[in-house]
This record gives structure tokens, C-alpha cells and sequence, in this order.
């Protein structure tokens, strides 16, 4: 008798959503499958998408392998923006480090103008993501919404303490939250219950926090996954939602990846391919063999 594997339908569906404009704008979402589940009923019709990340002032702390691809162009942002274009990543993540108020404390008005400066001069989309400290990001963010109103860009990290003041900038200007929260589902789903009160849930992307390899990475490796499942499989509305994997700055910042170049290109791509099978829709990473050995690897 001839076997038949077992085919599974979903009636779930992640909700599609558009980040950047014109021809080279990118979509996330739209699947009823979960990752890579092509034998099943279902579709996902829209591919990984990769970005790299790059700074917004030289970054300090990077090993001189991670620099090396972008040495002569890592000071100045416009540039270090091309170049990741020209590796052939999907989009650029502007890491808005310099407004760190216990670093340089750069202004809102500064980094704004910067990250329209640099959107303005690629194809590809634009992701940013502020300093990290909230206080300071509801200050950033909604001046880099404003400036840069129209451009569809995916603004973040939208957290619990900051919700408001930047969904609502976001909401007004034309873009896409970034909204984090911190490897707990249930507060997750919080924040997003918050955000849909005045942003529509097409106008999210979910950020679960990941971990690189060897750090936690089962921790997060699972809670992506439960996220897609509920999605997908029980139609929750509020994981229904793609998902972003912010893994760059997690991986590079390890003793493993700062001693060994071969190291750290492998426990980004590991650590990419973990997080693309538990359900991540959109990558940033930091180094672009990194970006080559992963769109090889599922290509």
C-alpha cells in the first residue's frame, strides 16, 4: 500500500503588511502554514526577508572582523547605507545608537534628519531602531516619524513605557511599530492588545527579543514558534502579526563571535536559520557573509 503523508490545513493566516515604497518595497506575512511547511495546505507567499544592520555614528565595540566589509565607509552613515545595499540586503536597520543619553545623548532632531538623509538615498526599505532607553526613544522616535512622514518605515522599538506617544506618531506619519517586549508571551500579547486599541494590527511588527546561539536561543527559539502556532493554528488575533528576529547585536556582542571571525559568521547564520524555522518573517543581521551563507543555505 502506498503511503500517504498526513497533510495538515490551517485557517489561521498572518496578516500581510508592506514596509517601504515604490518597486523595491517589501512584504511580510500572508502565510496559513507554519515555517517551511510546504507539504501542507497552505501557502507562504512571501519569501524571508534580510536586513543588514549599520550605525549611526562608528561603532566602539565591534570586533575588526565584523568592521572589515565596511571600514572605509563606517563613518559616515549615508555611505555605510549604500554599501549594504550593494551586499543585496532586503533593507537597512539604522541602529540610532549615538541618541543613547548615557553615550553622546545625540538630539531628536539630529538622528531624524540623519535617518531621512540615508533613506533618501537607497532603494531598499528603512528600519529604525532607537537607543533602547524609552524615555529617550519617545523623544526620538516620533521626530524620526514626523521628518520622515510617508516613507513607511518600520519604526522601533515600541515598548510598554513608550507605547502611546510613539504608536501614535507612527499612526499619524505613515509607518509600520516596531513592538518589542521581552520574551513572555503574555506580555506580548499586552502590548499589542494596548497598541490595536488606536493602531490598526496591520501597522505591527512583533519583536519577541532573540538571543543568539548558546544564550538562551531555546528560549527563544520556542517562543517564536508558540507565537506561529497560535497564530496560524488557533487564529489568534494578537500573534497574527510577522514577526522581526533583531539577532545582529545579539550574536556579534558574544566572546564566541568577538575572538573568531569563522565563529561568529557561524553562530549568526545558526542562530538566522533557527530563528527563520520558528517562524521569523524579517532578519537583521550585521555581517554581510553572514546574509550570503543564509539566503544560500534556504535558496
Amino acid at each position: 500500500m502506498e503511503y500517504k503523508a498526513p497533510v495538515e490545513a490551517y485557517t489561521g493566516v498572518v496578516r500581510e503588511e508592506t514596509i517601504g515604497t515604490g518597486e523595491k518595497a517589501i512584504k511580510l506575512g500572508g502565510e496559513n502554514i507554519l515555517p517551511f511547511h510546504f507539504f501542507d495546505e497552505g501557502s507562504a507567499p512571501h519569501a524571508p526577508t534580510f536586513a543588514l544592520e549599520m550605525l549611526d555614528m562608528e561603532p566602539t565595540d565591534w570586533p575588526e572582523h565584523l568592521v572589515e566589509p565596511f571600514k572605509d565607509v563606517i563613518s559616515d552613515p549615508v555611505k555605510w547605507a549604500k554599501r549594504c545595499e550593494g551586499f543585496g540586503a532586503d533593507a537597512v536597520s539604522i541602529f540610532l545608537l549615538s541618541t543613547d543619553p548615557a553615550g553622546e545623548n545625540r538630539s531628536a532632531e539630529g538622528a531624524a534628519t540623519l535617518v531621512k538623509e540615508v533613506a533618501e538615498s537607497i532603494s531598499i526599505p528603512v528600519l529604525v531602531y532607537g537607543s533602547g532607553d524609552d524615555k529617550k526613544d519617545a523623544e526620538v522616535l516620533p521626530k524620526v516619524a514626523e521628518v520622515c512622514d510617508g516613507m513607511n518605515l518600520l519604526i522601533g522599538p515600541v515598548l510598554k513605557e513608550n507605547y502611546e506617544v510613539v504608536g501614535r506618531a507612527i499612526l499619524d506619519h505613515g509607518h509600520k511599530a516596531w513592538a518589542e517586549s521581552p520574551l513572555d508571551i503574555n506580555l506580548l500579547k499586552e502590548l499589542n492588545v494596548k497598541l490595536c486599541h488606536f493602531l490598526p494590527p496591520e501597522r505591527i511588527v512583533i519583536d519577541p527579543e532573540s538571543t543568539a546561539l548558546g544564550y538562551g536561543f531555546e528560549y527563544s527559539f520556542t517562543l517564536m514558534e508558540r507565537v506561529k502556532q497560535l497564530g496560524v493554528i488557533i487564529k489568534d488575533s494578537m500573534t497574527q502579526m510577522p514577526m522581526i528576529a533583531n539577532l545582529g547585536k545579539e550574536v556579534w556582542k558574544t566572546k564566541q563571535a568577538k575572538e573568531s571571525e569563522k565563529q561568529g559568521l557561524l553562530f549568526e547564520g545558526m542562530t538566522a536559520l533557527g530563528l527563520l524555522l520558528a517562524g521569523a518573517n524579517i532578519l537583521v543581521l550585521r555581517h554581510p557573509e553572514s546574509l550570503k551563507l543564509v539566503k544560500e543555505t534556504i535558496s
